[in-house]
């Protein structure tokens, strides 16, 4: 079944996550605001409320874009790569939550947002950790991938991330990675974090969030693909 009509399956509650964790991260002021993958809005209150100037959103889901409609700026409908290289609009903030795992190449996207990205502007994304254990758990001992209907091996995942993959991901679209962060872990695992030097939350975080920047000189925005320099990651797997 497409991954399309995958995605027309999933109940409303899927679309409407607010990931107030991750807002939580977002360097201010957020001045403009693009969110790609903004589902029905759960981000924009938030995003709103910690200082957007201005929000837009692009997200494929019809009748989520047309719910999110009730709290941004503008919503563009159809998928990420299709939209985001029509904008013609500089944004200072980016934030691809949940997003990258869905697409076929999410360097490609990145690259594209380098183009719209004003000078100094910041790019948060989160995305599933492929090196979490209970994946290596599932192919190990059980023989399988272990799809599933919603969450870390949700059905429409394409591609999937280390923490390593995902600096290289983006760093290899012209973006510099500031920092890479995880949900709490449960004490046992913060012990044992401690204890390893970091090395076991590579296989205990159930998702990474990598905060990044775009530099470059002269006026910000719009620019063309020549000046951003060619992604060396977009072919790498991953998705939405």
């Amino acid at each position: 079944m497409p991954v399309n009509h995958l995605m027309e399956e999933k109940p409303a509650s899927y679309y409407a996550q607010e990931r107030g964790d991750l807002v939580a991260q977002l360097p201010r002021p957020l001045g403009s605001v693009l969110d790609v993958g903004c589902g029905s809005g759960g981000a924009g209150r938030l995003l709103r409320a910690a200082g957007a100037t201005r929000l837009t959103g692009v997200e494929l889901h019809a009748p989520s874009a047309q719910r999110a409609r009730e709290l941004y700026d503008a919503v563009h409908v159809g998928r990420a790569e299709e939209i985001v290289p029509t904008l013609d609009e500089a944004f200072d903030t980016f934030v691809l939550y949940d997003l990258l795992e869905h697409l076929a190449d999410p360097g490609g996207l990145l690259l594209e947002l380098r183009r719209v990205a004003e000078n100094g502007a910041h790019l948060h994304v989160s995305v599933p950790n492929a090196r979490h254990f209970s994946l290596l758990r599932d192919l190990a001992l059980r023989g399988t991938f272990g799809y599933a209907e919603w969450g870390h091996r949700d059905s429409t995942h394409l591609r999937w991330f280390t923490r390593g993959d995902l600096v290289a991901v983006l760093e290899g679209s012209g973006w510099s990675v500031e920092r890479v962060t995880h949900g709490p872990l449960r004490p046992i695992s913060r012990l044992a974090e401690r204890v390893s030097r970091g090395l076991t939350a590579e296989f205990l975080v159930v998702q990474w969030a990598a905060l990044a920047r775009a530099h470059r000189s002269g006026p910000g925005g719009l620019q063309s693909h020549g000046a951003a320099g060619s992604s060396t990651a977009g072919g790498a797997p991953r998705a939405r």
